[in-house]
């Protein structure tokens, strides 16, 4: 894996080697920090050749400069400063990143001629350069010769130089827990399937104990005396077994009613029976987004420390066909006694995600379910790969979601439900069938997932979209984007902690 930069924080101050990064403001003016690191003002000479203006994320930059004794000086463009919010924050820290390309020794001078910089933006500035650090070449035995694309010998310092160094520091420890939990998600999604099967994701979740969350894993044993036929039969013609992932993360007042984050974890999708195309099928060990995503966000908030109660449950099995799979037509019976007519074998994430559900709402009577899942091709084609589709029964938590998805730029677009497409999945042969017809198949496949919700304020998130393969960001290179561990951290955060 790529090394991990260190990052420390320091009094304003120019130092007298390495890499320097310094911050424009609108019209590509600098503090009198910046300048002190630059006295022969190449900078200026520089951007105004370049007709670099200080444009958000833009950059400008000089080897060897005339006069001082650093390496390399760079501006990066911070934009109108009233505009600059915690979206912008961590994009400045991404560009810094890359912008510092394989140097080791790196200094940011985070200071701006006519605003105030806090400790908040600093911390989103730092979160911006762990997000955009990460890589993921783990399996990599030969690297490359290319100077660009080489890897550094050694782990990068980073020390962001700032007016208050010990509040930045400390509000980094928050900032750091959710880049961790953005980490691990984007970790778990580029795994290859033959690695992480649903055993090794349980695994892997099981380690979350090591920062409190109470970890309790269900085998098929345990969902079979359950009922979770649904479930069960998506992984009968696997020969790795499913499991059910269970994490609590207890900081709320005691007694208080959870809130609980349900994730689809098809560690991989072959369509079973109705078997995918071959072209583009290798994308699918990421069909486990959802869980990726749920799993970050316990990480997240447990490492912060977050002062609520939250529950996160995710299904966990793979989509394989063999003589024991589920076939076209089955007729199987979930944990709340509903049956289904599975007319497709591919349309199985809804299978996974309705029993989970419907454990998480009999077992825990949670304040609201969120489900995460990248359940269909329906909701590419309707809205591309820069919203999630957002489904809900609730309003209001459908206005934290949309001004979470706002904060944090993993934006959402709420989708319709209705009666008219609710009959789409009746089935003359059982309560329902798992698919809906040619025509509105994200929102069909909602509809199905509400029939195992009740009264429970619930929202349905399809990221088939923007958690794998999604357009690169200033923040994110990877083919794996973490995405839902910072909306779902913002939205606990602004709306249900202590």
């Amino acid at each position: 894996m790529a090394l991990r930069p260190t990052i420390r924080f320091a009094p304003l101050d120019c130092p007298q080697t390495g890499t320097v990064l310094v911050l424009a403001g609108e019209g590509a003016t600098f503090s009198e920090a910046a300048k002190s690191c630059d006295p022969s003002g190449v900078l200026t000479r520089a951007a105004k050749i370049a007709e670099f203006e200080g444009k958000l994320a833009s950059t400008v930059e000089v080897i060897a400069p005339e006069g001082a004794s650093v390496d390399r000086l760079v501006a990066i463009g911070a934009g109108k400063t009233d505009k600059l919010d915690e979206i912008a924050w961590s994009r400045i820290g991404g560009v810094a990143m890359a912008a510092a390309r394989r140097a080791t020794e790196i200094v940011v001078i985070a200071d701006l001629p006519d605003a105030s910089v806090s400790a908040a933006d600093i911390a989103g500035l730092a979160q911006g350069v762990l997000l955009r650090s990460y890589t993921f070449d783990k399996y990599k035995t030969k690297k490359t010769d290319d100077a660009e694309s080489k890897p550094a010998d050694k782990a990068a310092t980073i020390t962001i130089h700032c007016a208050d160094p010990a509040a930045a520091e400390q509000a980094f420890t928050s900032a750091q827990a959710v880049a961790d939990g953005v980490i691990l998600a984007r970790d778990l999604v580029n795994e290859p399937a033959n690695l992480l099967g649903p055993v090794e994701f349980a695994d892997k979740i099981q380690a979350l104990s090591e920062v409190g969350v109470e970890v309790e894993i269900l085998t098929e044993t345990e969902m079979t005396k359950l009922g979770m036929g649904a479930l069960l039969g998506v992984a009968q013609g696997s020969v790795r077994p499913p499991r059910l992932a269970i994490m609590r993360w207890n900081g709320g007042a005691e007694g208080e009613q959870p809130v609980a984050f349900i994730g689809k974890g098809v560690t991989f999708d072959s369509g079973g029976i109705s078997i995918k195309p071959a072209a583009g099928m290798e994308d699918m060990k990421g069909d486990m987004g959802g869980a990726a995503a749920v799993t970050g966000l316990m990480h997240a908030l447990a490492a912060r420390k977050s002062k609520a109660n939250v529950i996160g449950i995710v299904g966990l099995v793979e989509n394989m066909l063999d003589g024991n799979a589920q076939r076209p037509g089955d007729i199987v019976t979930s944990m709340s006694g509903q049956t289904i007519e599975v007319l497709n074998t591919d349309a199985e994430g809804r299978l996974v995600l309705c029993d989970a559900l419907w454990y998480a709402k009999e077992t825990y009577k949670p304040r609201f379910m969120v489900n995460l899942a990248t359940l269909t091709g329906a909701i590419m084609v309707a809205l591309g790969q820069h919203h999630a589709g957002l489904f809900s029964n609730n309003d209001e938590l459908s206005e934290r979601l949309t001004a979470a998805g706002l904060a944090t730029a993993e934006k959402l677009w709420r989708m319709p439900l209705g009666p008219e497409y609710d009959k789409l999945i009746d089935s003359k042969n059982a309560d329902m069938k798992n698919i809906g017809g040619r025509f509105g198949g994200a929102i069909t496949a909602a509809q199905f997932l509400q029939r195992f919700v009740g009264d429970t304020p619930w929202a349905h998130l399809d990221i088939a979209g923007t958690a794998m393969g999604s357009p690169a960001t200033d923040i994110s290179q990877s083919w794996a984007s973490g995405f839902g561990v910072r909306l779902l951290d913002r939205l606990v955060r602004d709306n249900y902690e202590a």
